[in-house]
């Protein structure tokens, strides 16, 4: 009789047990269950997270690149602003201006006049030296002394162009009585909307006051894209165009269009090309570059 008791009790004593490891067995499984189950949602919360963050930074780059783009048109077509709508900008920012890497021309010129590059030009011109560009039109002739201290990239530059003969027969398509800007450079459409030689300028000397833009200045017409300069230039005439320098006139805008050179002789041809207005900022007699002489002394 006792030893049946004993075997009763081990026998209990073994399932209490069993049951016991069961148990334990049934904890470890909910606990790794709800340990997976966390660490997925962990990483459903995280990539929601990274998604939503995603998204806000691209409709913060719409903004701001759509925001850009319609300050750019504005600019671009308002007013009598000086524009080249058809340069983009291709070259670094402003700054230390570098030059390119295309050829120089000959000094006496070229034979065919030149209307494509392959890139901005190399540097070409002796920069210690003092350099004119001589203006010969249809209605007279008129001389830029150019700056090379300033503006040695915007000079080169036109330099090269000139002794191409990029501006040989082009129009002075632009002229205005009351700003008195006359703007000129392109031979592809004899309109702001041309193409350009096939590169663009950086922007140097920056920024330009109401004093830098007054009688016979010469300077770069281009977008109001920074540093898209290339060939497309425009004259001052008169006192008008001193409000490109004024900040409480244009703004951010103001000083941005690169002054290289100044007129020192033949500012009265100038004022008589401007006169020229036929009302809507064009000239109501065709005025055309015959050529531009480059000297150097």
């Amino acid at each position: 009789m006792g030893t049946e008791k004993r075997a009763r009790q081990k026998a209990n004593k073994a399932a209490k047990l069993a049951e016991q490891e069961a148990a334990e067995a049934k904890a470890r499984r909910i606990r790794a269950i709800r340990n997976v189950v966390l660490f997925g949602i962990g990483i459903v919360v995280v990539a929601l997270l990274l998604a939503l963050a995603g998204c806000s930074s691209n409709t913060d780059d719409a903004n701001e690149q759509s925001s850009s783009t319609t300050e750019s048109t504005t600019l671009a077509t308002g007013g009598d602003e000086p524009s080249d709508t058809g340069s983009t900008n291709t070259t670094q920012p402003g700054g230390a201006a570098p030059y390119g890497t295309g050829e120089c021309p000959p000094e006496e010129g070229t034979g065919q006049p030149v209307l494509t590059f392959d890139d901005a030009p190399q540097r070409c011109i002796d920069l210690s030296a003092t350099w004119t560009a001589t203006f010969n039109t249809t209605q007279g002739s008129f001389t830029v002394e150019l700056d090379t201290e300033r503006t040695p990239v915007t000079t080169n530059n036109f330099v090269v162009l000139a002794r191409s003969g990029y501006f040989d027969g082009t129009d002075l398509f632009r002229t205005e009585a009351d700003t008195g800007i006359i703007q000129g450079g392109s031979p592809h459409t004899q309109s702001n909307t041309d193409e350009g030689p096939g590169y663009t300028i950086p922007d140097e000397g920056l920024p330009f006051s109401s004093e830098d833009y007054g009688p016979g200045a010469l300077a770069m017409a281009r977008t109001a894209v920074p540093d898209s300069g290339s060939a497309q230039f425009f004259l001052l005439a008169g006192e008008g165009g001193r409000y490109l320098g004024d900040t409480d006139m244009l703004g951010s805008s103001a000083g941005t269009y690169v002054v290289f050179g100044r007129t020192t002789d033949g500012l009265d041809v100038l004022t008589a090309i401007a006169a020229l207005d036929d009302g809507t900022g064009a000239p109501s007699t065709p005025v055309t570059i015959e050529s531009v002489d480059i000297a150097h002394s």
